[in-house]
């Protein structure tokens, strides 16, 4: 069973160190088909070849020319060719042995391929403490389920919301209402069926592929033990400096403004959840809005939340 990984760098020093864990850390590495992004300044030096037999595609973008994290992640997606499961990963993540049976057994478990499902979440931390890498997990044996942060609210111009992982101690995966762009798992019919929005920004991807999916008929699930780890940009990481595609320094040789592309993403979400025709990007109408606000808690229409939209979702 192929996998494809997808994978949208920017500048990261880190990706080397994914590339080879993902490979040194997979039963079958062989199977495995990076499809990667890598948006770099001149005179940085691309990935190495992970090894172990794995298949890599790699395209080499100048990160001044950059349109943000969605634009990347439609052309990563663009690599996928063919494989029976597709991940979607950000380029500074860890894995636990064995990450690729894991995973396709739980997608298994839950009733795929067959079945439209997504499995996905915030993942737990790791950092690095020298050259050792440090687990600094929320939950070890649990789940982390998305629920919107404490005093979310609609802004007035733009439906954008933000979510967090809360740690449930079950052993079993619990149905979501929400995803995380930065590890996704899912059928690798995927890629076909829901194609990156490049017109995204970065602000906004997760409630409309989230919207998407489920609109289509599609279900999302927070798995237990998650085998997938994240390094987040905080002072704790303990990794090289990574800089951000909004960065002064980067936006100042731009002739476009990332809060331009910010500010047109907000407008794409208002458009998503009105129901305004957007194609291969639009929602779907196995399930409509009223039923994601009814299943969430997010009313898109009345734009209100109720107290479940802030609470994981139990069996």
């Amino acid at each position: 069973m192929r996998i494809f990984v997808s994978i949208a760098a920017y500048c990261d020093p880190v990706l080397p160190f994914t590339l080879e864990r993902a490979v040194a850390c997979a039963r079958h590495p062989d199977r495995l088909h990076f499809g990667i992004v890598d948006q770099a300044l001149e005179g940085m030096a691309p990935a190495p070849h992970p090894g172990g037999g794995a298949r890599v595609s790699q395209l080499r973008l100048d990160a001044l020319q950059a349109r943000g994290p969605c634009w990347a992640r439609a052309i990563a997606m663009s690599l996928y060719d063919g494989e029976d499961w597709f991940l979607q990963l950000d380029s500074h993540m860890d894995f636990d042995p064995d990450w690729d049976l894991r995973l396709v057994a739980q997608a298994k478990a839950l009733g795929a391929p067959a079945r439209g499902l997504v499995i996905s979440s915030y993942p737990n931390a790791f950092a690095f403490e020298g050259r050792q890498v440090v687990r600094r997990p929320t939950t070890v044996a649990g789940v982390l389920a998305h629920v919107l942060k404490p005093g979310a609210a609609f802004a007035a111009e733009h439906p954008v919301l933000a979510f967090e992982a809360h740690p449930v101690e079950s052993t079993q995966p619990l149905p979501a209402f929400h995803l995380g762009a930065g590890c996704l798992f899912a059928p690798g019919r995927f890629a076909y069926d829901f194609p990156y929005d490049p017109w995204f920004y970065f602000h906004g991807e997760e409630q409309a592929l989230a919207l998407r999916l489920y609109t289509h008929g599609w279900d999302l699930f927070h798995m237990p033990a998650q085998p997938v780890h994240h390094l987040y940009n905080d002072a704790r990481s303990g990794a090289p400096p990574r800089p951000m595609h909004w960065d002064d320094a980067h936006e100042a040789q731009r002739g476009e403004s990332w809060w331009k592309l910010e500010q047109r993403s907000q407008l794409r979400l208002a458009a998503l959840v009105a129901g305004e025709p957007l194609g291969v990007y639009g929602l779907g109408r196995r399930r409509g809005v009223a039923d994601y606000a009814a299943f969430s808690g997010i009313d898109y229409a009345a734009r209100t939340l109720a107290a479940s939209a802030f609470e994981p979702r139990t069996l």
